[in-house]
């Protein structure tokens, strides 16, 4: 990206690359709002973990991190899902960034951890846990991601709980 005349403008791009610009702007104190066009803005600031000051109601970087990786984990799935006629009954991704002092010595995220928790009819249980599977190699939030991740797969089957718990880093 590049600014000429006064806007920015990004540089050529290859085929199937995609641009998807964002602009944060300075509010007050240590909040900033997020802006895409033509979606709401949101409001964020650092994590009361890090200022005490800081608003609970309001989103941190370290939150919008794990729902970067968690929704595009969801999104992906549901893609798949659909792709390959998966009876898709629930859904839902939970996770957790975990912040520390890194092998490196830098203090950022060290890992992040995820449950999926995946509903389906009797009998699909198996493709259930390979989309979620393939949804993890191939979500591009994941997979440009330079921290360990570790899914924890629950599927559940109309009826009851199908299969073991698996986790995989």
């Amino acid at each position: 990206m590049r600014r000429d005349a006064g806007a920015w403008t990004l540089r050529p791009m290859r085929t199937k690359e995609y641009a998807f610009p964002v602009s944060v702007r300075w509010e007050n104190g240590r909040a900033v709002r997020v802006h895409v066009d033509g979606k709401d803005d949101i409001a964020v600031t650092s994590p009361p973990e890090f200022n005490r000051e800081a608003d609970r109601a309001v989103w941190s970087p370290e939150d919008l991190f794990g729902a970067a990786a968690a929704s595009c984990l969801a999104v992906t799935v549901t893609g798949i899902a659909q792709r390959e006629g998966l009876p898709l009954r629930s859904l839902a991704v939970d996770a957790v960034g975990v912040v520390g002092r890194r092998d490196d010595g830098s203090f950022g995220f060290m890992r992040l951890e995820q449950h999926v928790a995946i509903a389906t009819d009797a009998g699909e249980e198996e493709h259930a846990r390979a989309i979620v599977e393939k949804a993890e190699q191939t979500c591009l939030v994941r997979v440009s991601l330079d921290v360990d991740v570790e899914t924890d797969v629950e599927v559940l089957a109309l009826g009851g709980v199908a299969g073991a718990r698996l986790g995989d880093a």
